[in-house]
């Protein structure tokens, strides 16, 4: 798919942000509740839930942390978690998606409005940047030395794969977002570990910005990250090569 390795440069990038041990944390297991909370306890069964369960231990979450994160969705009286999204734009017009899953709606709109206006931004309405990101089913694996790229990319094709690409040594799996499961289904039946899955929100343009507004555009990103409310941010800011370098200085 065009586009996706400057996606997932910045992301990487970006990605520092996430390295935050304890949000991580709390990220997935927000994530493992809302799992529980729409199909259940049982992972053999619920897709989303056996997901989240694989991206926390790729992070080394402590299995006691996932056993409470499902326990206390399963409580009735549980937290009353939900899952919101924000569209607006950055400096320089750059598209940015936010997404929050949160126990106080009230709270996280009031400071999600407050990162976009003080950070150059605006606030827009829901499906505004429709036109410009696509959800697709996007798998992280590890390459390995006895692994047959092409007839790994065969058999994930006829699963349902769009894209395969390898950026060092991981491999980047694209789907759409109805081929999510049976993806997913096929690397598991093929006992491939994944490091990472989810369902993202991949820009089909980008848009390139002086490096000065560039750099302000990713300090407004950092604090949405840093939100305790935000899962994931997503932008279509162009990663050029002068910006690249500016960021390694």
């Amino acid at each position: 798919m065009s586009g996706h390795s400057k996606w997932s440069t910045i992301k990487h990038k970006k990605g520092a942000a996430d390295a935050k041990r304890g949000k991580m944390f709390s990220r997935i297991s927000k994530e493992v509740q809302i799992a529980v909370k729409e199909g259940g306890a049982d992972a053999d069964s619920n897709p989303r839930l056996r997901t989240a369960i694989q991206n926390a231990r790729s992070v080394n979450m402590p299995k006691d942390n996932i056993t409470r994160a499902i326990k206390k969705a399963s409580e009735e009286g549980g937290d009353k978690l939900q899952e919101v999204t924000f569209e607006g734009y950055g400096v320089g017009g750059v598209a940015v998606f936010v997404e929050c899953t949160t126990d106080n709606n009230n709270r996280t709109v009031g400071s999600i409005r407050h990162i976009f206006s003080k950070r150059g931004g605006s606030l827009g309405t829901n499906g505004s940047l429709s036109f410009i990101f696509d959800r697709k089913g996007v798998f992280e694996v590890q390459k390995t030395e006895d692994m047959n790229i092409e007839d790994f990319e065969l058999e994930l094709i006829d699963a349902g794969a769009e894209d395969l690409e390898i950026e060092g040594d991981m491999i980047i799996i694209t789907t759409a977002l109805e081929d999510f499961n049976k993806v997913q289904k096929e690397l598991e039946e093929l006992n491939i570990e994944v490091q990472n899955a989810g369902l993202q929100r991949i820009p089909n343009l980008y848009k390139a910005l002086p490096v000065d507004d560039a750099k302000r555009l990713l300090a407004m990103i950092d604090y949405f990250e840093d939100d305790e409310d935000v899962q994931n941010v997503y932008h279509n800011l162009e990663m050029t090569d002068e910006l690249a370098a500016a960021l390694e200085e």
